[in-house]
């Protein structure tokens, strides 16, 4: 009767999803082995990483904006827009989420492309 050797750790499908839950499975995934040698798993977390930096710049910079023509918008109209962004924001993070989860690459624009770069 032949062994099983038990099977440990993640799928690389969980793996890759795992990493868009905050950067710091993402960091973690770059750094552990076996995570660090697949690269779909390296793919995930580089543009998981990517994303929330980009999150973070693009709503700095619209924080800043806005709060400037609250004036002019009055804050509920602020509080919409906000509502709307921060929509977009899930929207932009669950499509990756979904298909890495499923096993695909799902590359988002500008930044999937760096984030294959930086996997190889």
């Amino acid at each position: 009767m032949p062994e099983e050797t038990p099977q440990t750790g993640l799928s690389d499908n969980a793996a890759g999803a795992l990493a868009y839950f905050t950067p710091i499975p993402a960091i973690i995934f770059l750094l552990v082995a076996p995570y660090n040698q697949k690269s779909s798993v390296r793919f995930h977390a580089w543009q998981s990483i990517l994303l929330f930096l980009a999150a973070v710049v693009i709503d700095m910079a619209l924080g800043i904006v806005l709060s400037v023509t609250v004036l002019f918008l009055g804050f509920f109209v602020l509080g919409l827009i906000w509502r709307l962004i921060e929509l977009c924001w899930l929207a932009i993070w669950l499509v990756p989420v979904i298909n890495a989860f499923n096993g695909k690459r799902f590359k988002l624009p500008v930044i999937g492309d760096l984030s294959e770069k930086l996997a190889k």
